[in-house]
């Protein structure tokens, strides 16, 4: 069975098989290994296409270039499943994909104490507009195109037998649900036996709810995983701020790691009740139970800028949502990233450290990097050191330039 027998049960009869043919920059960018095609790298196609459909794309000499997904609402016309030589895309082709997802992880990530993770992170594995997160027994499946819901039958049964998960969850970003529900009658909730809302997992040895439901992305931020245990293992005797603390993760890792205190900033109540729970979780280890816990429902700018002055702290976490979601809103997102380091360290400690972290696609690493350093010179001359840097963890590998969002550097402020 090929993919293009998988189609929709909406339409009448099998259409003819979309073809398109690219202008230069479109072919370049599939040699390059770009997922993506804009509808104006298309130079023809021999028909209209409908959302789901398969584009094969050629040359100008009519070679093979690649295949994909076609969305005839997207400006991403086109989310490339292969490119190269050409192949058949039937269901052990998918099973496969997922089988190697699985087998990069199942050492570095879903290793003792940790049964919370990304098995499938979309472009850069073969599943373009498809996230696959894990929370225990339970895989939350977010789509963020509709070309998917004409293959779910399939995809859903790859998924099933390639993870074994007791309970599925399927998500919708919100720019596609209400096409979802009037032209594929497709909700989000569970396929097939029902689950709870709230899912209790594991990280590293400490346990996080994950609202897979509800919840922000697929109900946790798991891309962080690596950076709070970081905070953790330099925690021992600090009192520590989280900024956008969420739902208390880089505090929790830091509490076991033998913080004296953690407080959690965030203008979110919700964020701040969910934290409380999670620390609630880990009571039954000594150190969390040690730590004192403070929470602050506060604007993280004027809190940082308008608190007494003489509340300091060791080591300081920001990591504040997307502050760009599109390219017209990264020089104010820089402005933003250079006011919250600044603010940050007027509250740290001599010898403190503090760790900035940005997950806004449209600023690239070394443009942050360099507004992070930028305003620890100006606060602190050369008393200050670079600790480490990152970028993505394991289980969210970025193979173009797009992926590539999230980024942190650790900085510790020298005594005098």
């Amino acid at each position: 069975m090929t993919m293009q027998q998988m189609s929709s049960s909406h339409e009448s009869k099998p259409a003819s098989r979309l073809r398109l043919r690219l202008f230069p920059r479109g072919e370049a960018a599939v040699r390059s290994g770009h997922p993506w095609i804009f509808r104006e790298t298309i130079r023809e196609q021999n028909r209209e296409g409908q959302t789901g459909d398969l584009a094969i794309m050629y040359d100008r000499r009519d070679r093979f270039l690649a295949v994909g997904l076609y969305d005839a609402d997207s400006p991403i016309a086109v989310r490339i499943l292969h490119q190269g030589e050409p192949t058949t895309l039937d269901r052990d082709w998918w099973l496969q994909q997922a089988l190697t997802a699985k087998g990069r992880r199942e050492g570095p990530v879903f290793r003792a104490g940790t049964d919370g993770g990304r098995w499938i992170h979309g472009e850069c594995e073969h599943f373009p507009g498809l996230v696959a997160d894990r929370y225990g027994d339970t895989l939350v499946v977010k789509l963020y195109t509709l070309a998917w819901l004409a293959h779910w039958t399939v995809i859903e049964s790859v998924l099933r037998e390639a993870f074994q998960p007791r309970h599925l969850v399927l998500r919708l970003s919100r720019n596609i649900q209400g096409e979802a529900i009037r032209s594929w009658n497709t909700h989000e909730g569970f396929l097939g036996e029902p689950g709870e809302e709230t899912v209790v997992f594991e990280e590293l040895g400490l346990k996080f709810e994950a609202e897979v439901l509800r919840g922000q992305k697929t109900g946790f931020f798991l891309d962080q995983r690596e950076n709070r245990a970081r905070v953790g293992n330099v925690a021992a005797g600090k009192d520590v701020l989280n900024a956008f603390s969420f739902s208390g993760g880089f505090s929790l890792h830091a509490a076991r790691g033998g913080a004296r205190s953690v407080t959690d900033l965030d203008i979110s109540a919700h964020a701040l009740e969910s934290g409380a729970r999670n620390f609630a979780l880990n009571t039954a280890k000594p150190k969390v139970a040690a730590a004192r816990r403070e929470a602050v429902q506060a604007d993280v700018f004027d809190w940082l800028d308008e608190a007494p002055a003489d509340l300091t702290y060791d080591l300081i976490v920001v990591d504040p949502p997307s502050l760009a979601k599109r390219e017209s809103q990264r020089e104010g997102a820089l402005a933003a990233y250079e006011r919250l380091t600044t603010l940050a360290l007027r509250r740290l400690r001599p010898g403190g450290i503090l760790v900035a972290a940005s997950c806004s696609a449209h600023v690239d690493s070394g443009t942050f990097h360099a507004v992070v350093s930028g305003a620890v010179r100006r606060e602190c001359g050369d008393r200050w050191r670079e600790c480490w840097t990152s970028e993505h963890p394991a289980d969210h590998p970025a193979s173009f330039p797009e992926a590539r969002y999230l980024k942190a550097v650790c900085i510790e402020r020298t005594a005098p």
